[in-house]
C-alpha cells in the first residue's frame, strides 16, 4: 500500500496538467476515479507520436492506476450525480479554464458545501484571478509567459523548446505538492482548501536567480545554446563515439578535471582558477576540454571522470535507458502489462519512498470501465438507473 492508501481523488481533468497530477496522486496508492466524457473520453486516449494496433503509448503512462467513469457534466444530470459523489472524496482536480465549474453549477461554495474537507486542485494556464485568468492556456503558452522559453535555444536562432509539455507537468506536480500541504492543513484543522496552481507561475518558480537578476542589477538572462553563461566548465563535449555531458564548475571538481586530464596546472591557470574566472573564460576553457575529450571514446571516458570524481554522462535517448545497468537496478523503468499491448515499460514511480514506495499497478483503464461500479457504491445508483442515464448519454 502506497502512502496515499485511504485518500480518494476525483479528477475532472483532461489533456495532461491535471490528469498527471492524478497520475502523481495514483502512483502513490491514491484511489483516482477519473471523469471523462461519455462516447469520447479524454483526448490524451487518442494523442502520441506513435501507436500500436491503434492504440497509443502515452495514455498507459498517463491515465495508469486510475479508474474511468463516464459523466456528462455540461448535463444538469450529470452534475448532480458528481454532487453525490463528493462527500466521498478527499481531493478534486480540474484543469478547465477559471468559471467552468461555476457554469456548471460546482463551483467552490457549493462543493465544499458537500464536503467542508475537501481539497479542490485547479491547474490552469494563468490561475484563478488576474487580468489574464479567462484566457485559455497551453502549457506552451506557460513556459513562455513564465521566461522559459526566452532561454532555450541558440543566441543565434529563435527560442526553441523542450521536445516535452514541461509546463503541463510542472503545473500538475504542483497542483499534486499543493494537494499534499492542504491534507496536511486539513490533518490539522479538518478544512479543506483550494490550490491554484497556475501553468506560467510553475514555470516561473523553476527560474532561478532570473527575477532578481533584472530588479536589482537590471541583468536580463539571454540564451547560450548548450551552456549556462558563467558556469563552466559545464557543457557538451564531443568524443569519437559520441557527446556527453561534463560538469566540473566547482573549483574543487574543477581541479579533478585537471588532473583527470593530465592538465593539473589549469586549476592555477588565473583564466580558470576560480568560478568567476571560469566564467570569464568559458569559451577558451569549452575548447580546451573539447580538444582533451574528442579523440576519446566516450564509455571508457566517462568511467575514467567517474573514477576522478567528476560528474559526467552520456546523452541518452530511450535505447540507451533501456540498456543501461543503472537504470536496471534501480527500477527505474518497470513493464507493466496491460491487456492490449502486451508488457509496456514506462518511467517508475518517483521519488522512492523507502517504507512506502509508489507502484505502478496497472495501465490506463478503457473507456467508463468503472461506471458501473463507482456510481453504485459512492452515488446509490442500481443497474437500472445507470442504464437509463446511459440511454440519456449522462453516463
Amino acid at each position: 500500500m502506497g502512502p496515499l492508501h485511504g485518500i480518494r481523488v476525483i479528477e475532472l481533468g483532461q489533456l495532461i496538467a491535471g490528469p498527471f497530477c492524478g497520475q502523481y496522486l495514483a502512483d502513490f496508492g491514491a484511489e483516482v476515479i477519473k471523469i471523462e466524457p461519455p462516447g469520447q473520453g479524454d483526448p490524451m486516449r487518442e494523442w502520441g507520436n506513435v501507436k500500436v494496433d491503434g492504440r497509443t503509448l502515452w495514455w498507459p503512462v498517463l491515465a495508469r492506476n486510475k479508474q474511468s467513469v463516464t459523466l456528462n457534466l455540461r448535463e444538469a444530470e450529470g452534475q448532480e450525480i458528481l454532487k453525490k459523489l463528493i462527500p466521498h472524496a478527499d481531493i478534486l482536480v480540474e484543469n478547465f479554464r477559471p468559471g467552468t465549474l461555476e457554469r456548471w453549477n460546482l463551483g467552490w461554495e457549493t462543493l465544499s458545501a458537500l464536503n467542508p474537507r475537501l481539497i479542490l486542485v485547479r491547474i490552469t494556464g494563468y490561475g484563478q484571478d488576474g487580468p489574464y485568468a479567462k484566457r485559455a492556456g497551453y502549457a506552451s503558452v506557460g513556459e513562455a509567459l513564465g521566461g522559459l522559453r526566452y532561454l532555450s535555444g541558440f543566441p543565434d536562432r529563435p527560442p526553441s523548446r523542450a521536445g516535452i509539455s514541461l509546463g503541463d507537468t510542472l503545473a500538475g506536480m504542483h497542483g499534486a505538492m499543493g494537494a499534499l500541504m492542504a491534507l496536511q492543513h486539513r490533518h490539522q484543522t479538518g478544512k479543506g482548501q483550494v490550490v491554484d496552481a497556475a501553468i506560467y507561475e510553475s514555470v516561473l518558480t523553476v527560474m532561478e536567480s532570473l527575477i532578481p537578476e533584472y530588479h536589482k542589477a537590471g541583468y536580463v538572462r539571454e540564451r547560450a545554446g548548450s551552456f549556462l553563461k558563467g558556469i563552466a566548465p559545464s557543457n557538451i563535449y564531443p568524443t569519437r563515439d559520441g557527446d556527453i555531458v561534463i560538469g566540473a564548475n566547482q573549483d574543487t571538481v574543477f581541479r579533478r578535471l585537471c588532473q583527470a586530464m593530465g592538465r593539473p596546472e589549469l586549476a592555477d591557470d588565473e583564466r580558470f582558477r576560480d568560478h568567476a574566472a571560469r566564467g570569464r573564460n568559458q569559451t577558451e576553457l569549452d575548447r580546451l576540454i573539447a580538444d582533451w575529450s574528442a579523440p576519446q571514446p566516450a564509455g571508457p571516458l566517462v568511467e575514467m571522470l567517474a573514477e576522478h570524481g567528476v560528474p559526467a554522462g552520456p546523452l541518452y535517448r530511450a535505447p540507451e535507458m533501456l540498456a543501461d545497468p543503472h537504470f536496471q537496478a534501480r527500477e527505474a523503468i518497470v513493464e507493466v502489462a496491460d491487456p492490449h499491448l502486451g508488457p509496456v515499460a514506462m518511467q517508475n514511480a518517483f521519488p522512492r519512498l523507502s517504507g512506502t514506495p509508489g507502484e505502478i499497478r496497472h495501465t490506463g483503464p478503457e473507456l467508463g470501465e468503472h461506471t458501473d461500479t463507482v456510481l453504485g457504491a459512492l452515488a446509490g445508483l442500481d443497474d437500472a438507473a445507470i442504464a437509463a442515464l446511459r440511454g440519456r448519454g449522462i453516463v
